[in-house]
């Protein structure tokens, strides 16, 4: 799931000018944690996807899209 959901993360982060810290935080998670799931280092799971998605204000399949879509 994270070489899907990390990239798109990622993205939307870049997108709107966010901090990966400031994200973390409001999604629960220390900037460690959250570090680690973004390189693949903790697996996301379903809890991480909707925890997340809240932090960044998505709806959760917004976080599995493919490049084109």
């Amino acid at each position: 799931m994270n070489d899907i959901v990390a990239p798109n993360v990622k993205r939307i982060i870049k997108d709107r000018c966010l901090k990966q810290g400031a994200v973390a935080k409001k999604a629960g998670y220390s900037e460690q944690q959250f570090s680690a799931m973004m390189n693949g280092r903790k697996i996301i799971k379903d809890i991480d996807i909707l925890r997340i998605a809240t932090a960044l204000s998505v709806e959760a399949n917004e976080l599995f899209k493919k490049g084109d879509e």
